[in-house]
């Protein structure tokens, strides 16, 4: 495979950079996005941007479903945590991020008294739903269009089994609007994408064919070892050196053109498109995957009657100009003195797909 290749052997890397170099020679200074959280950390752990040529820049896209989350609605959570007989069940990233204050997390208040669970899966939370027909379970769905499936899954267990006492707080999103918004954006500065594996494996590689048809960008799905990546990063400066802007999926042991058919019709089973809101980039068109009407007594919005009170940033936090592309993590002023991993001011610092918490593990002097 590629990736083993490029990897294990440094005469291959050395001659990989070379022609990354060459092509910066003909193109001038290049800028890439990543937008998979999996691929932020992996870039850092791996020291990528540490050997790549002058004039080649990677910026962090919007890709860490935890810190595209806003505030208001980690605030909307916080307080569903403190209601008497509510379970709220959740994957681990999102027990720390704050909402709107600084340390109000999920961990803090069930230090206040509250019910929170950490769990792996959502069939976990079934599980515990089962297990205390007495209290209402409420799993926060968070993530992209590849955890969807699984959410969409455990709704459908839920309604199979009668399990009346689950519900879903549904924070999904699609991964398509939000490109489309940024690329949008009048202040848009990048020449290609490292599209990601993951979303990839569910959606296809297909499903990111609009950069190149719609704004003429180069992609590419890229795997999540280091040589994966770096050969991804060759083919997008190969194909802007030379004017073909394709979409190209390297990640093929995975990622078939037409995805997971499978998961497909789950997630279109339970869930209908509508807008959400998003961390940076505001309100966006069909970005969010909404529990249809068919399922909607295991929809917690609807059984809670939830309403997010107004969206508001911690004071200094700069996650949302992060997970833009906007500015790089050590630009923010708090990055690595008020705001560490083991005290986060913002999701960016806490999540493991976060470019805070990657920085600074990996690539932080301090």
């Amino acid at each position: 495979m590629l990736y083993d290749r490029y990897f294990q052997n440094p005469k291959e890397i050395s001659r990989l950079i070379n022609k990354m170099k060459a092509n910066v020679s003909k193109t001038g200074p290049i800028r890439l996005m990543e937008i998979c959280g999996t691929h932020t950390m992996a870039i850092a752990r791996s020291g990528i941007r540490s050997i790549l040529p002058e004039g080649i820049t990677l910026l962090s896209g919007p890709g860490c479903p935890v810190c595209v989350t806003p505030a208001n609605m980690i605030d909307m959570v916080l307080d569903l945590s403190q209601r008497e007989n509510v379970i709220v069940a959740s994957y681990g990233d999102l027990l720390r991020v704050p909402g709107s204050r600084r340390g109000d997390s999920l961990l803090f208040r069930r230090a206040q008294g509250g019910s929170v669970k950490m769990v792996y899966s959502p069939v976990e939370a079934v599980e515990i739903a089962r297990k205390h027909p007495g209290k209402e379970v409420v799993f926060l769905g968070v993530g992209f269009e590849t955890t969807a499936p699984g959410t969409a899954a455990c709704i459908l267990e839920a309604a199979a089994d009668g399990i009346d006492n689950f519900s879903v707080l549904c924070l999904l999103k699609r991964t398509e609007p939000a490109l489309r918004t940024l690329i949008e954006a009048d202040d848009f500065a990048v020449n290609g994408f490292l599209c990601p594996g993951h979303v990839a494996a569910i959606i296809g590689a297909k499903g990111f064919s609009f950069l190149q048809d719609d704004y003429h960008l180069p992609g590419v799905v890229s795997g999540f070892e280091a040589g994966d990546l770096l050969f991804s990063i060759l083919e997008l400066t190969e194909m802007i050196a030379t004017g073909r802007l394709e979409l190209k999926n390297e990640y093929t042991r995975v990622v078939r053109p037409g995805g997971n058919p499978t998961a497909m019709a789950w997630i279109d089973k339970v869930f209908e498109l509508g807008s959400s809101d998003w961390r940076g980039l505001g309100n966006i068109k069909n970005s969010g995957f909404h529990i249809r009407e068919t399922y909607e007594h295991w929809d917690a919005v609807k059984k809670f009657s939830l309403v997010p009170g107004p969206e508001k940033e911690i004071p200094g936090c700069c996650c949302a100009q992060v997970i833009c592309g906007v500015l790089p993590p050590s630009s923010c002023t708090l990055f690595g003195t008020v705001c560490t991993p083991e005290n986060p001011t913002g999701p960016c610092m806490v999540s493991g797909e976060g470019a805070c918490a990657a920085a600074y593990a990996y690539e932080s002097e301090i």
